[in-house]
């Protein structure tokens, strides 16, 4: 069979279809190219946006920044010299064996050790003092799988109790009290600040500025088990005055949506076992193990960071976490009727 034939060639233009001339490949250059775009689109997506860590939002990320810039100018000049002095050595005459020698130990040795030194001294000079670190307000946070307990302590020593969200004032540093519950976890906000690790048995002082107030992306930055990609929370800087009247908000209890949907949503919320596990002001106190809910209605996100807040998701999330976030603790209530499960959801995206 003639090879057009075979591949139901065109025989107008002697080309067999399915096979492109030649000339109508990429060339290598052509496809080099697109590769540089390619990576460099992707290299300055990630210099802004809620969770770069180049896009700084506080004062502790700012100095990690400059850092990070400072050491890619000097990784760039020792290269440069480092590669320069090679191609030198190789190009001497024969007989230049100490001219060589000379630069390979003065440029590829005394060179890079002198510039790193510098830089090892330069970072060593950003650790920060945390000794006094004059803030008003300590946040305690403990990492559990999958999710983030947060208490807030107040200059006179009272508490309030909040799940899966930070919020700081503006210009003032906060002093974060970290642990574990479970498993080791990191706590980081990139635009805000440097991670610290979260170790079960053990507190880490973490203390960190906001400038810029907004609602960045936190997450864990240690592996932590099946859902640790999933284990993220909002952060969001207030203004002082606006944070100190989140801060009173978040310390009353709940108020439930006057409707007859939320308050059937409430009895079932209660007759389900659900205050078991969790606490809601106001509306169940006892239960300390999942999250919680006082105030859920105003959270941002589910799920620690990642679902909307909506009733349709609450009502997704009440039905079956596992196929949301996989190795949740909280069981399926699929047992329940979907008006049920709906004026649950009602009931929670109500709470305020």
């Amino acid at each position: 069979m003639p090879l057009e034939g075979l591949f139901g060639g065109d025989r107008a233009h002697g080309t067999p279809t399915g096979i492109r001339p030649a000339a109508t490949f990429p060339s290598q250059a052509g496809c080099a190219a697109v590769a540089a775009v390619a990576v460099t689109g992707l290299a300055l997506a990630g210099c802004d946006g809620p969770q770069s860590a180049l896009d700084a939002a506080g004062r502790d990320a700012a100095a990690v920044g400059n850092l990070f810039w400072i050491m890619v100018a000097g990784a760039v000049v020792v290269w440069v010299i480092v590669i320069g002095i090679a191609i030198a050595a190789v190009l001497l005459p024969p007989g230049s064996a100490g001219a060589a020698n000379a630069l390979i130990l003065g440029g590829g040795v005394a060179f890079p050790v002198v510039v790193l030194a510098a830089l090892l001294t330069f970072g060593l000079g950003l650790l920060p003092d945390w000794s006094d670190s004059g803030s008003r307000v300590k946040i305690h946070v403990t990492g559990e799988q999958w999710w983030w307990r947060v208490v807030y302590e107040r200059a006179d020593g009272t508490t309030v109790r909040d799940s899966n969200e930070i919020h700081m004032p503006a210009g003032e540093p906060v002093e974060f009290v970290l642990t574990a519950d479970d498993v080791i976890h990191s706590f980081w906000i990139p635009p805000i600040g440097g991670k610290m690790d979260m170790i079960p048995g053990r507190t880490n002082r973490l203390v960190l500025t906001a400038e810029k107030p907004g609602t960045y992306r936190g997450v864990c930055a240690e592996f932590c088990g099946t859902s640790h990609a999933l284990m993220a929370f909002s952060a969001i800087v207030h203004e002082p005055a606006d944070f100190d009247a989140w801060l009173d908000t978040q310390a009353a209890t709940a108020t439930i949506a006057d409707t007859d949907a939320a308050r059937r949503g409430r009895d079932l919320f209660l007759g389900a076992g659900c205050g078991g596990c969790h606490v809601m002001r106001g509306v169940a106190e006892l239960g300390n193990v999942g999250p919680d809910l006082t105030h859920i209605g105003r959270r941002k996100t589910l799920g620690a960071g990642i679902l909307p807040n909506d009733p349709d998701t609450l009502a997704a999330w009440i039905r079956n976490p596992q196929s949301l976030k996989p190795g949740a603790a909280m069981p399926a209530y699929d047992m329940l009727s979907e008006a049920d499960i709906a004026a649950i959801a009602s009931f929670l995206a109500g709470a305020r």
